[in-house]
């Protein structure tokens, strides 16, 4: 998975000639040209939704936040792409979900040749709240996505009808935020992925070992780095970091903590290691995003 160099962390929004889309957003202060025609649902603003929409994507297709304002769930429906995810590039294929976190950052992009289409849902969310993602929430996951499809596309079409009717209206937003709930919700089906997850926030300073990873979900090495994979998306190495990370932010965020006591928090000794690794997975370094 190839890294994202610090040139690809700047934000831009290329569309090119050949992608086109199906959207509908939450109110009309966002002008953006590619929004600027889209029918306006104010039901979306219940679950803090901002736009939802189909995407027909082709290169030069690509889109980079540096700092995303909210969580953005997409799922392929045919053809590839690639997401922008904890400092990597990554394919997301067909009945792949995909859920990139908020204040990270995050990018999409059209891979040469075919068609990349896709559905995606936008949030804007509080710095303080995140509903949407928790820490052990999926980062890629399979899933059917046609029920998430058919319900963007029949909210457009009723607000292309110019539909009044509210209760239609909410029921088709209702489909859409719940299916992205459902994608995120943290997978607790195996008590000792939990136990593994829960052990390794309770002391982020550790120096953890995929073995100390392993003793704690009584599992082998190899079991735990498939289990991780399936269910998050990330190898077990890749989820501590991860969890750093995310507890890396909130301080930066809430306290007047200097960076070299939040990075000795968060597990590294190093400043400067940790200030690498925080620009990597976030695209600031901590001093820019505390400030």
């Amino acid at each position: 998975m190839p890294e994202a160099d610090s040139s690809e962390n700047q934000d831009r929004e290329v569309f090119g000639d050949t992608t086109k889309w199906k959207v509908v957003r939450a109110d009309s202060c966002d002008d953006r040209d590619w929004l600027s025609d889209a029918p306006v649902c104010s039901g979306l603003q219940t679950h803090h939704i901002a736009h939802v929409g189909l995407m027909w994507a082709q290169a030069p297709f690509e889109v980079v936040r540096s700092q995303a304002s909210g969580t953005f769930a997409l799922i392929g429906l045919s053809g590839e792409g690639e997401t922008l995810i904890d400092g990597e590039w990554r394919t997301v294929r067909e009945n792949e979900i995909c859920l990139l976190p908020a204040f990270a950052t995050t990018g999409i992009r059209a891979k040469n040749g075919d068609v990349w289409n896709f559905a995606w849902v936008r949030y804007e969310e509080e710095r303080e709240t995140c509903p949407i993602i928790s820490t052990n929430s999926p980062v890629i996951q399979n899933g059917n996505g046609r029920a998430l499809e058919h319900a963007i596309a029949g909210l457009a079409a009723e607000m292309s009808e110019g539909s009044s009717d509210q209760a239609t209206l909410h029921h088709w937003v209702e489909l859409i935020h719940g299916f992205v709930a459902r994608a995120a919700r943290p997978y607790q089906g195996d008590d000792r992925l939990w136990r593994v997850w829960k052990e390794v926030e309770r002391d982020l300073a550790r120096d953890w070992s995929l073995d100390d990873l392993a003793k704690i979900g009584h599992i082998s090495q190899e079991h735990l780095r498939r289990l991780t994979q399936q269910q998050l998306g990330r190898s077990p190495i890749q989820q501590v970091t991860y969890l750093r990370m995310r507890r890396a932010v909130a301080l930066l965020t809430t306290t007047q903590d200097k960076v070299e006591t939040i990075a000795n928090t968060v597990g590294y000794q190093n400043p400067f290691t940790f200030s690498n690794a925080f620009k990597r997975w976030t695209g600031q370094r901590p001093s820019e995003y505390q400030a």
